[in-house]
């Protein structure tokens, strides 16, 4: 299907949908008042902007099919996040009569509807792209999910064998009468509503049941050869379960039966003062995200309204709650596709990161860092030497101690086994693990278990202040002297995070740096007063204040009529105070430039206040997460890396860590890096006065840049994307 071909259902936009704010028109009309709600962006609905960008990509036919899929998938995956934590968030406090406004003058009620607009309009603009630009593609390339109204005989006696074989015995239909009131149904798990004419065994006769899918079962099964006539062929379970529901209910007369889903509170609250153990009171919270309040619900478009209303009444939800989609409920399942399907040539072709020529022969990891600084960018640079460093340390017998933080890594990680490794070989090893990584923290306790079974000193950190940076600290007697080894990122220590996530890693054996890293690791193990550092900035202490002062001072340097500028990539900016401390380096005259991939609070481009700052976002094959902080400070540049976002919970509630790069060579590169970000033709998205986003596109006679293809070419040595 071309371009061209149904453009009155599905178009191909150019920019987001505009957030409905007010915007100050002219410097009067703001009067440069800083506190002003116009001037800023509301965090949530502009989220729901960067996944209304993601779910673009899935019409971008400069990519792979199987990528575009998956960008839709992503966007329903970022959705469910979304609806559980963020709009789950916002019905809380309107429930609790705790309404909270925010720098931008919005209440939670009107949030709430402007999100339902924007949502109810997007979610079925997927569904569109789903059914009538992927689905269609993939079926051109071979690869098919059969409907039932397509099943040729041999299907149908293949799906009904499977079904009673493999689905049947596994499922508990549920009649709904006094006895069996309408059911629990665990969050964003697929069930259907099925209407029943007849009288069963017992003379009940209530018209209605819930009919659970097994959750154990895949939601995407593959049809044999011998039944189909080529390519790969699929059937969701869903369909098996529709199409043989009457043999769930003897007897009885099958009037209707439709798919929906219920979407429900995922946040976990635990009161920080109440908690006495940590782990313990988590393993209850865990339990209890499976079913907390109704947000949402997803439901065929075909459920007659009867039906609608009644799963509505059930959950507590109003109409605006209720989404109605062309096809499965649980869209995400589909993932399950891409590793079933062997089509590589549908998928972005493969790369081997690169490594550095100091590691490439290197033996000895810290002979080579004891001489000079190592950065590396994943996903282009390889993790490796992150995971090597660990596991040489765990068998040198001259490493005494090892310390670590872990936010997301997983129990089965590499990183976790070299801990392992080296508290087994007697090493002092010692691992902050934070349990409350959101969606990790069932993984987060089975890995601090292995740890504590191998010898490891196990930390979970400060209660009620997570501990969000990622460090590593190595210990190692070398002659008469302790040396000391540090890893600094801005990404986490998950391997699997660092093939698809942009990340930057310092190795270091500076010892004013590293014995910062000690500091902080004896901060965050003991107790006492804040310790001060000499060149690492730490949130809640120190990172916010001196952020603040680099902008303050580029700031001095344009009111003094020297030139200044500021250039930062992140992933969010929501902080009001650093906000207001970038419009005034705006109004100075500072030259500022913001690569932020998710959530901007701050608008761009208003005159007389923001009109010297210019925000843009990347969204491509790989998700941005480096942070970086740069500050021209009339000539002697600064350079810092972080593990931090400009969000107030990062700034003023987490222990974050920032990073100076002094090496003037580094300096270079992560220079000429951030300006391949700045030309970005192709994939970035620039951020309007008004809250659009509007993707940019060569000038005329301008050839098409992508960053994330560039440095594929010039450290990967990958040539022309298939993205242009």
């Amino acid at each position: 299907m071309s371009s061209s071909e149904n453009r009155s259902t599905v178009t191909v936009e150019e920019s987001a949908p505009a957030l409905d704010l007010p915007i100050a028109s002219t410097p009067a009309a703001a009067a440069h008042d800083l506190n002003d709600s116009s001037l800023y962006i509301h965090r949530e609905l502009s989220q729901l902007q960067f996944n209304i960008r993601v779910l673009e990509q899935a019409l971008d036919e400069r990519k792979p099919i199987l990528e575009r899929l998956k960008f839709l998938l992503i966007f329903s995956s970022n959705m469910d996040e979304f609806f559980e934590i963020r709009v789950a968030g916002l019905k809380s406090q309107i429930a609790f009569d705790h309404e909270i406004v925010g720098p931008d003058g919005i209440s939670p009620r009107r949030v709430l509807a402007e999100i339902s607009e924007i949502a109810h309009k997007q979610i079925e603009r997927q569904y569109t792209i789903l059914n009538e630009r992927v689905l269609p593609e993939l079926d051109r390339q071979g690869i098919r999910i059969v409907r039932r109204n397509e099943w040729s005989h041999k299907q149908k006696l293949w799906v009904r064998r499977y079904f009673r074989h493999e689905v049947a015995p596994l499922i508990t239909p549920i009649g709904l009468d006094p006895t069996h009131p309408f059911p629990l149904l665990v969050n964003k798990s697929l069930n259907f509503i099925v209407q029943l004419e007849g009288v069963d065994a017992f003379g009940r006769d209530s018209g209605l049941a819930i009919v659970p899918a097994p959750r154990v079962l895949p939601r995407l099964i593959r049809l044999p050869d011998d039944v189909c006539s080529g390519g790969d062929n699929f059937v969701l379970l869903s369909s098996i379960i529709h199409a043989h529901t009457e043999e769930l209910f003897p007897g009885m007369s099958v009037h209707g039966c439709y798919q929906f889903r219920l979407t429900r509170n995922a946040d976990l609250t635990i009161d920080p003062e109440d908690v006495e153990d940590l782990a313990r009171a988590l393993r209850g919270e865990l339990y209890s995200r499976r079913f907390g309040d109704a947000v949402r619900l997803e439901v065929a478009d075909n459920c007659p309204k009867e039906l609608t209303d009644y799963l509505l009444k059930q959950f507590g939800l109003t109409a605006a709650e209720m989404y109605e989609v062309n096809g499965p409920v649980n869209l995400s399942r589909l993932f399950g596709l891409i590793g079933k399907t062997d089509a590589p040539q549908l998928l972005y072709p493969p790369f081997t990161p690169a490594i550095p020529k100091t590691l490439k022969k290197a033996e000895d990891l810290f002979q080579v860092i004891g001489k000079q600084d190592v950065l590396l960018l994943h996903p282009y640079e390889s993790f490796a030497p992150v995971v090597d460093l660990l596991h040489q340390a765990a068998k040198d017998p001259s490493v005494l101690a090892i310390k670590q933080t872990l936010y997301r890594s997983g129990a089965n990680s590499e990183i976790v086994d070299a801990l392992v490794d080296a508290a087994r070989a007697g090493k002092e090893v010692t691992v902050v693990v934070e349990l409350r990584a959101r969606f990790d923290e069932e993984s987060n306790l089975t890995l601090a278990s292995r740890l504590q079974q191998a010898g490891a000193m196990v930390i979970y950190g400060v209660v009620g202040v997570k501990t969000h940076a990622k460090l590593m600290l190595i210990q190692r007697r070398e002659g008469d002297e302790l040396v000391r080894y540090a890893h600094m990122g801005t990404g986490n220590y998950h391997t699997g995070n660092a093939r698809l996530y942009t990340d930057y890693s310092l190795l270091t054996s500076d010892q004013v740096l590293c014995e910062d890293v000690h500091k902080l690791f004896s901060q965050l193990t003991g107790m006492g007063k804040v310790l001060r550092m000499k060149k690492l900035l730490h949130a809640p202490f120190t990172l916010k204040k001196t952020l603040l002062d680099l902008i303050a001072r580029e700031t001095a340097h344009a009111t003094a009529g020297r030139a200044a500028q500021i250039i930062a990539k992140i992933n969010a900016i929501t902080d009001p105070k650093i906000i207001r401390a970038l419009y005034k380096a705006s109004m100075a005259g500072v030259k500022i430039e913001l690569i932020v991939r998710g959530m901007c609070c701050l608008r761009p481009g208003v005159p007389g206040v923001s009109h010297n700052i210019r925000v843009r976002s990347i969204v491509g094959r790989f998700l941005e997460h480096s942070r970086v902080y740069w500050f021209a400070n009339n000539g002697d540049e600064q350079f810092y890396l972080a593990s931090a976002d400009l969000m107030e919970r990062n700034l003023d509630r987490r222990v974050e860590t920032g990073f100076p790069i002094e090496s003037k060579k580094l300096q270079q590169r992560l220079k000429k890096e951030l300006e391949l970000y700045l030309s970005d033709n192709s994939s970035s998205w620039q951020l309007q006065p008004d809250g659009q986003y509007v993707r940019q596109h060569p000038a005329p006679g301008q050839g098409t840049r992508n960053v994330q293809s560039q440095l594929l070419e010039k450290i990967c040595g990958v040539g022309a994307s298939t993205e242009a």
